[in-house]
C-alpha cells in the first residue's frame, strides 16, 4: 500500500502490568482513492517491533457491487510488504512481472530490495458482486546488508501455513515459529507473525524467545496481569517474561516481532532505507520514471511534493 506521514497513532490505557512497554491504538487514516485505514506503526515513541515498521489495519468495509479498492501502483524500496486478509480478496500485480490473487488466510511477501512496483485492486468478479474487506498489511525493514537485493514475490496459500488448535485455540503460523510450529516462509531476517483466535475464557501463550514481541487486536477484549485492552489496540512488550493473553470475548489478533535491527530506519512515503540519500535517489527515480513498469496498468500515483 501507499502512505505519507500523518499524525501518530494516540496512546492508550494506562499500563499495569510490568512487561508491557507501549499501548497504541491506531489513528485512522486516508489513503486517497477512497480507501482507508488504521495505522498502528510507525508510532513517535516506537518506530519498529523487531524489523515491523509499518503496520495498518483496513476495514471492514462493505463494498456493494461495482466498488472496490484501487491501490494504484506505486513503488517501495528497502522493504518487504506482507499482506494478509480475514474477509475479501485482492489482485496484486508488481513490476516484476507477478500477478497473484489473495483470499483469507493466505499470505503475499512482496520484496521490494533495490525497487518494485505495485498494485493492489480489487478482482474482477468479487467487484462486480460485492464483497467484504478486511486484512493487514505490515512493511518488514530488511536489514541493511540486504536492503538492495533483487525483488521478488511469495504467495503462500492458507493450506500451506502451519494450523495449530487447542481447547479454545486456534492459530495460524504465517512467519518464523510460534507455537512449536514453523512457516515455511523465506525470510531475510529472524520475525514472526500469527493469527491467533480465541474463545471467551481461552487463553494463548506469548513466549519471551523473540527479542521484541507485540500482539495486535483486530477484534474482542483481552485481560492481561488484570488489566483489560479492547481491539484495536497494538501492545508492545518488553523482553523477558512470558505473557499470557485471556480473551474475555472472542478475540482475533495477531502475534509479532522478531530480532531488531541494526539501528533506526528513514522512512518517507513508501521508502523506507538506512540511507538519506538512498531515499533521495528513489524519489527521482520514481518521479522520472526509472522503476519498471507494472503489467496490465496504465495508471500511478505521483510522487508527492
Amino acid at each position: 500500500m501507499s502512505w505519507m506521514p500523518s499524525n501518530d497513532p494516540i496512546l492508550g490505557d494506562p499500563q499495569s502490568c510490568d512487561a508491557l512497554e507501549l499501548v497504541i491504538v491506531p489513528r485512522t487514516r486516508d489513503l486517497g482513492d477512497g480507501f482507508a485505514v488504521r495505522r498502528a506503526l510507525p508510532h513517535g515513541k516506537r518506530q519498529m517491533v523487531g524489523p515491523f515498521i509499518f503496520f495498518d489495519h483496513f476495514g471492514p468495509v462493505q463494498f456493494i457491487a461495482g466498488q472496490g479498492m484501487d491501490v494504484r501502483p506505486h513503488p517501495h524500496i528497502g522493504l518487504a510488504t506482507v499482506t494478509y486478509l480475514f474477509d475479501g480478496s485482492i489482485m496484486h500485480r508488481d513490476s516484476e512481472g507477478n500477478i497473484q490473487e489473495i483470499k483469507p488466510g493466505a499470505m503475499n511477501l512482496m520484496t521490494a530490495g533495490r525497487g518494485i512496483a505495485h498494485s493492489e485492486r480489487t478482482p474482477d468478479v468479487p467487484r462486480a458482486n460485492g464483497q467484504k474487506m478486511l486484512g493487514l498489511q505490515s512493511w518488514i525493514a530488511l536489514p541493511q546488508n540486504r536492503e538492495e537485493i533483487a525483488p521478488s514475490f511469495q504467495h503462500y496459500s492458507a493450506a500451506s501455513l502451519p494450523l495449530v488448535s487447542d481447547t479454545g485455540l486456534k492459530a495460524r503460523i504465517i512467519a518464523g515459529k510460534a507455537f512449536g510450529a514453523t512457516s515455511p516462509v523465506d525470510q531475510t531476517s529472524e520475525w514472526f507473525y500469527a493469527e491467533v483466535s480465541l474463545d471467551a475464557g481461552s487463553h494463548a501463550p506469548l513466549d519471551a524467545d523473540h527479542e521484541e514481541r507485540a500482539v495486535y487486536l483486530v477484534e474482542g477484549e483481552v485481560e492481561i496481569a488484570h488489566e483489560r485492552y479492547e481491539a484495536p489496540r497494538l501492545l508492545i512488550f518488553r523482553p523477558g517474561d512470558r505473557i499470557t493473553i485471556n480473551a474475555v470475548t472472542p478475540t482475533k489478533m495477531m502475534f509479532l516481532g522478531g530480532t531488531a535491527l541494526e539501528g533506526p530506519r528513514y522512512i518517507w512515503w513508501n521508502f523506507v532505507s538506512s540511507s538519506r540519500e538512498r531515499i533521495e535517489q528513489a524519489k527521482q527515480d520514481w518521479k522520472m520514471g526509472r522503476f519498471a513498469h507494472v503489467p496490465e496498468e496504465t495508471e500511478f500515483i505521483p510522487l508527492p511534493e
